[in-house]
């Protein structure tokens, strides 16, 4: 069977505002294997958390998914999933999902979900677009880790494609694109993940974005050097896009989870964020 003629397997929209000092729902729509739970105020900050849920556990062959965000002026958001994304085999037809914002004036959207887990022969793709005012924040974070095969063996999934396009004030900022294919190369040389496993990414756009700022990212990565292998990139505007290898999701949740409680304390007088979800 061809991906050309499998159907949606779930969507959820959201739109979201401020009323009476918090952000709330003002339309929501799920169907298929995507809802949220209940929404969470971890603070007094007004911000909403949501959490995405899949309840069929996992991503299967042929799955299509697609979520649609929108923050009206001065709407805060904290979204995140139940738990981590799982890939399984996908024969004949790669899994997808989509994924579309809009910010606002004022607006802030920190997304921040659990790892994408690819095992064994799983093709994914996922497509991102940010359009969003002058005056709004994004702070969007990743982390991909290969999962389980027989064997021990690593990077046993077949293809990862990760692609954001984000516009700021109506032009285009930056077209972030990465394409994981481990068939096409051994996994411990040169150019390959550099022989490590698990790989982050983290953007952040803001207009508060200066030389400063990043000089303090650049000290916050090179603490952790001992652990994990981080680059910075400044985009042509106020942002910039961290990449970072290491061996273990917790090393690569240290780094981007110090960089957003940085940006957090610095921006919005906030204490870092507390996703324990058990």
């Amino acid at each position: 069977m061809s991906a050309a003629v499998l159907g949606q397997s779930g969507e959820l929209r959201l739109t979201l505002a401020p009323r009476r000092g918090r952000t709330v729902a003002v339309g929501q729509f799920h169907e298929g294997a995507l809802q949220t739970l209940r929404p969470m105020y971890l603070d007094d900050s007004g911000q909403v958390c949501y959490l995405i849920v899949n309840p069929g556990g996992a991503c299967m062959r042929g799955d299509r998914y697609r979520i649609e965000v929108e923050l009206e002026t001065d709407a805060r958001l904290l979204l995140t999933t139940q738990s981590a994304t799982k890939v399984y085999r996908t024969p004949e037809a790669y899994a997808e999902q989509r994924m579309d914002v809009r910010l606002g004036p004022g607006s802030v959207l920190e997304y921040v979900p659990d790892p994408l887990i690819l095992y064994r022969e799983a093709d994914f793709r996922q497509y991102g677009t940010v359009e969003m005012d002058a005056s709004a924040t994004l702070v969007m974070s990743e982390i991909v880790t290969p999962g389980w095969a027989p064997g021990g063996r690593l990077f046993a999934y077949e293809r990862l494609r990760m692609r954001n396009e984000i516009r700021y004030d109506g032009r285009l900022l930056a077209i972030d694109n990465l394409v994981v294919t481990p068939g096409e190369a051994g996994p411990g040389g040169l150019g390959f993940m550099e022989g490590h496993t698990h790989l982050g990414s983290l953007i952040v756009v803001d207009s508060r974005v200066d030389d400063g700022l990043i000089d303090d990212i650049h000290e916050i990565i090179e603490a952790h050097a001992g652990t994990v292998v981080a680059g910075l990139s400044a985009l042509d505007g106020p942002g910039f896009v961290i990449r970072a290898l290491a061996d273990d999701t917790a090393e690569l949740r240290a780094v981007l989870d110090e960089v957003t409680a940085s940006l957090r304390a610095r921006w919005f007088g906030l204490a870092p964020v507390n996703l324990r979800k058990y």
